[in-house]
Formats: C-alpha cells, sequence, structure tokens
C-alpha cells in the first residue's frame, strides 16, 4: 500500500472547463486513498456550478489548513492566490495550469493521473522560488505583505505620473518619474515586468529587478540587484495617494510613507518534473524561433 499523503486542493472558480480534471484528481486520489482538503468556496463551486461529485474532504476558510502537497488547478493568478495561503507553511505546490500562459504551473491538465503517480514513487523535484515582503515605517500594513512575483509602486488611473525616491542599502539610487515602479522576483521577471521592457531573469538567480513604468526619462532603465538588498521608498504623488500592488493586490496609500522591501525569510516551493527547464519552457512559452510567417 502507498504512503498515506494529504491534498488541498484550489482551483479558479470562474473556470468551469478545469472540471475534467477535477474528475480525473479525485479518481486517482481514491484510488491512492489519499486525504483531501478544500477551501469552502472552491467546494461549493465544483458542487453547485459544475455539478460535480465530491469524495469526503475536509473543508476550511481562509489559510486554516495542513497538507502534504498543495493542488492548484488554474493559471497563473491562481497559483499565485494559492501561493499566498500555503504563504510559510512550506507545503509544496503542483500546479496544473489550466489558465493561457502559465509560467508558474508545470504540469498539464491530461496529466494529472501521470503526475499524481510520479508525486507517490517520489519522480519529481522541488524548486525554491524567492518571496518579497513589504514593510511600511509610518503604518500597519494589513492582509499579507508578501509577494512572489513582484510589488509594484504604481499611480492611480487617473492621475499624473508619480515621484519615486529610490534608496538601496540606504544609499541613494535615484529619483523615478514614472507611472510606477516595478520590484521583482527572478520568478516575476516573466510577468509585469516583462511587459514593460523588464529583463528575463533565470528563477534560481538570486537577484531582484527594480522596473520602472513608463519613466519620463528614457535614461531609466531596469537594474537588476543582489537579493539580500533592501529597497527603500518614498512616494510623491499631484493625488497625494498611489497604489501598492502586491502580485496584483491592490491598496491604496497617502504619499511620504517610508516603504522597505526585501527578501521574505521564507520560500515558496514549486513542484516540478525532474527533467524540468526553464530555457526549453521559456522557448515553449515566448515562441521563439517559430515561424510565424503564413
Amino acid at each position: 500500500m502507498s504512503k498515506k499523503l494529504k491534498f488541498a486542493l484550489f482551483g479558479n472558480i470562474y473556470q468551469e472547463r478545469k472540471s475534467a480534471a477535477v474528475q480525473k484528481f479525485f479518481a486517482i486520489a481514491e484510488k491512492y486513498e489519499a486525504e483531501i482538503a478544500m477551501p469552502e468556496s472552491f467546494h461549493a463551486f465544483l458542487s453547485e456550478n459544475i455539478k460535480i461529485h465530491i469524495p469526503h474532504c475536509e473543508l476550511f476558510t481562509d489559510n486554516d489548513f495542513t497538507a502534504d502537497f498543495a493542488v492548484c488547478l488554474g493559471g497563473d493568478g491562481t497559483f499565485l492566490d494559492v501561493a499566498s495561503r500555503v504563504a510559510d507553511k512550506q507545503i509544496p505546490i503542483i500546479g496544473f495550469n489550466t489558465g493561457r500562459l502559465g509560467f508558474l504551473a508545470s504540469y498539464l491538465p491530461n496529466r494529472v493521473e501521470d503526475t499524481i503517480a510520479d508525486i507517490y514513487s517520489g519522480n519529481y523535484a522541488i524548486e525554491h522560488h524567492r518571496v518579497l515582503q513589504l514593510f511600511c515605517d509610518e503604518l500597519q500594513l494589513q492582509d499579507y505583505p508578501f509577494a512572489l512575483n513582484e510589488i509594484a509602486i504604481l499611480k492611480h488611473d487617473i492621475s499624473s505620473m508619480i515621484t519615486i525616491h529610490t534608496d538601496i542599502d540606504d544609499e541613494y539610487l535615484t529619483t523615478y518619474q514614472a507611472d510606477g515602479l516595478i520590484v521583482s522576483t527572478p520568478t516575476g521577471s516573466t510577468a509585469y515586468s516583462l511587459s514593460v521592457g523588464g529583463p528575463i531573469i533565470v528563477p534560481q538567480s538570486d537577484t531582484i529587478c527594480l522596473t520602472p513604468v513608463a519613466p519620463h526619462s528614457l535614461n531609466m532603465r531596469p537594474i537588476v540587484l543582489c537579493d539580500d538588498s533592501e529597497v527603500q521608498l518614498r512616494v510623491e504623488s499631484r493625488s497625494g495617494n498611489f497604489l501598492i500592488s502586491l502580485d496584483g493586490r491592490s491598496q491604496s496609500y497617502r504619499d511620504n510613507v517610508h516603504l522597505r522591501i526585501r527578501k521574505a525569510p521564507y520560500t515558496v516551493q514549486v513542484v516540478t518534473p525532474p527533467n524540468h527547464n526553464f530555457f526549453s519552457t521559456l522557448r515553449k512559452k515566448m515562441m521563439w524561433g517559430a515561424d510565424r510567417r503564413g
């Protein structure tokens, strides 16, 4: 008999096309007599919207759960949400990409059975992905001040550009006049940062990247730092407010608070196939070398 494992199952409650992958997961979990836990909201979506029969499982709210593995069915947005719920529990995440681009999820949804079989046989690897943590000297930050991809300092939609005074380890770097500034991990280098001209960074490199968003001066270029650096920011704007986005979770803050960003004391563990290769994934996702001529 295989060892007993417990899986925490998460999914996007707006994607009904994942039903085949969910049902396959339930079938393979039953085969291995695995324990299943899932958020109450996802359970309600599966039972009420998709009308899937769900085997006995443990329901939880918020982040009150334990498991040997977290299983994520969705795209990168769902994966980021799962990473925030796993947080520092050090539970490895198995990502099945039912979204579009999907840099974070390593497995295809039609490979659920083979993937879970590989988990039981130990045929997998675990990558450790760096996380950023946000601090504010004047305010008690709410919710979850961590980001797997990036922390972005942004103007409000209708306001003019903002001024971002930037220091690195108490040494003045520059003052950005821009629509924003993205502080990204290597994992996040293929996300928002890439869309505004930031470099692609190998996930296991010990770095963070600062990428300005629509800077007033074209001389302002992305800069890559060692990840033991602390980024210190102070923002000014005409509106008196600006946005902070942590992996897409945005809140408004008033000007002239002092922000500090540095690596978190934990990493996110991502399950990958043992032969997983970042450069191969990059070529496929970015379609490098593809001849798109008609």
